[in-house]
């Protein structure tokens, strides 16, 4: 069977994922027979109340945790039976994060915090700091480079954050809560970032509860114990 060319071919493909966890003499069913299929350049919102399984979809799909059964290919490769070192470079080459509580290193400035990702990924000096710099440009914080992450808002910080995971130029950008811990102004302003790197072509799944986050994406997919409830396309790409 011809495979699809790389252009046509969905970014993300779950197909019957499945995630237990035993707890003493009980087994918890987190996802149930997921079958989930994530385009290149779309802007996606997986929402869903407490317990509901999106925080083992999102580890799943970050390649932080492994399906029980099923098989989730990202970027045409199957993930779903990767080693640890293996999982480990693909979250450096194709994966960025975001999350709610910025996770920067505290003494660390904020250049070093944007390189830290090409430092892993074997970048030479030279280069890191050139891409960091271009990063932070695109965040607007180029002029703050020197600073540390405790001399900023905490708006500033998840900018940073930002930065640093378009800096490998990922093929997916996942966000877990990225407003939650800001104020409606600056959430709002961190959202106009994220609509920006949409239309720069980025595909970004983001992980809320947030329903400010889910009426700007253009598919908001719902998960409830452990299954996609629901999955609309709100307005096209």
């Amino acid at each position: 069977m011809t495979s699809l060319p790389a252009s046509t071919r969905p970014l993300i493909e779950l197909s019957g994922v499945t995630k237990s966890y035993d707890q003493g003499e009980m087994q918890v069913n987190a996802l149930r027979g997921v079958d989930l299929s994530i385009g290149r350049a779309e802007l996606v919102a997986i929402i869903g109340p407490s317990g509901s399984g999106k925080s083992t979809l999102m580890h799943i799909l970050g390649c932080l945790d492994q399906p029980t059964t099923g098989t989730f290919l990202l970027d045409g490769e199957d993930v779903s039976a990767m080693s640890s070192f293996q999982l480990a470079r693909i979250r450096n080459q194709k994966i960025g994060f975001i999350f709610q509580t910025f996770n920067l290193l505290p003494k660390a400035s904020l250049l070093r915090n944007v390189e830290l990702p090409m430092l892993y990924g074997g970048v030479s000096a030279s280069e890191r700091r050139e891409r960091a710099m271009v990063a932070l440009s695109r965040v607007g914080l180029e002029q703050r480079a020197a600073a540390r992450p405790s001399e900023l808002s905490g708006g500033q910080r998840q900018r940073v954050a930002i930065a640093r995971a378009i800096v490998m130029n990922p093929s997916l950008i996942l966000a877990d809560e990225p407003t939650g811990n800001l104020d409606t102004k600056t959430g709002n302003e961190i959202l106009q970032i994220f609509d920006d790197m949409h239309a720069a072509g980025h595909t970004i799944a983001i992980v809320t509860h947030d329903p400010r986050i889910a009426e700007r994406c253009h598919r908001v997919i719902r998960i409830e114990d452990g299954a996609i409830l629901s999955d609309a396309l709100q307005r096209a790409a």
